[in-house]
């Protein structure tokens, strides 16, 4: 129950972020200009990489060599917040500690962003070459921020084969939404909006958003009988609220929402921008073509 509750904390203040994504821009730049004078430049293939964020955890074990990576957070080998859990198990596990950083000297350090990090405030006057990777809520910005880390960590053309194998895949995605309404709702009622990853995803397989429907900000909170009173066609929920381990996933199980069909997503697969982007939205266009045919 503890642990449940720590991810759930974590995913929704990850998300929280890339929610406020207009108010964080100010608040990066500001941090980014403070440690200029930290900043070096990477060098071509870095051989010491630490992340200090959970979204560049898995697009540097994506794109660089094992052997690069001295460094991850821990929620790195989390399977329930990381598509690349598995990728990430038997490497250098960080805590927030300034010491493992200075202990590792690392060659680069990525972050989203990496000059923001108390860490590295705190190891001031040592000068580490620093890349912060832009926020990711659409896919032409997860093609950039793809670029951007491979180019990073000496791999560019391993960038450039990621994105065209999702380019390719979502050519032959199907958009069986048929303009139909769709909420993702989240514990505790939260309803994702517009200007997010998930709605770009839902927009890609032909669903309207809710909230957009509603005018609601990119997180709002929607009642059960609010929820039962618009009465969208689909709710897309993550799959772990499918088991009742507290009560904000407690009130996604009322007997209310029961004859709203489901879709259920993994949440390593929309808490970043990243490759899962493409498993995400096959998924759901998946489930909504199997909930068509039973509905023949």
């Amino acid at each position: 129950m503890h642990d449940a509750a720590s991810r759930v904390a974590l995913i929704a203040s990850l998300r929280l972020f890339a929610y406020a994504a207009a108010v964080s821009v100010a608040v990066v730049g500001a941090l980014s200009a403070a440690s200029t004078s930290h900043k070096q430049s990477p060098p071509t293939t870095p051989q010491r990489i630490v992340s200090i964020n959970l979204c560049t955890d898995q697009l540097v074990l994506a794109l660089a060599d094992r052997q690069q990576i001295a460094g991850l957070t821990r929620n790195a080998v989390d399977p329930g917040m990381s598509d690349q859990a598995s990728a990430a198990r038997g490497l250098p596990l960080l805590g927030s500690s300034a010491e493992q950083i200075l202990a590792i000297d690392p060659d680069l350090v990525i972050g989203m962003p990496a000059s923001g990090s108390a860490a590295l405030a705190a190891l001031a006057p040592h000068r580490y070459p620093l890349v912060d990777v832009d926020l990711a809520n659409r896919l032409d910005e997860i093609y950039q921020t793809i670029e951007q880390t491979a180019a990073a960590v000496g791999h560019p053309a391993r960038g450039a084969a990621m994105i065209a194998d999702m380019e390719r895949d979502l050519t032959h995605l199907s958009s069986p939404g048929r303009n139909r309404i769709a909420a993702y709702y989240q514990r505790r009622g939260y309803m994702t909006g517009t200007g997010t990853l998930v709605d770009d995803m839902m927009k890609r397989v032909g669903l309207v958003n809710l909230a957009e429907k509603l005018g609601k900000p990119p997180l709002a909170q929607l009642s059960v009988e609010e929820m039962v009173a618009a009465n969208p066609d689909f709710l897309i929920v993550e799959r772990a609220t499918m088991t009742v381990d507290d009560r904000g996933a407690e009130m996604l199980h009322h007997p209310a929402l029961s004859g709203i069909p489901r879709i259920v997503v993994p949440e390593a697969w929309t808490v970043c921008g990243g490759p899962a982007y493409v498993k995400a939205a096959r998924s759901v266009a998946t489930q909504i073509a199997q909930h068509d045919e039973r509905a023949r």
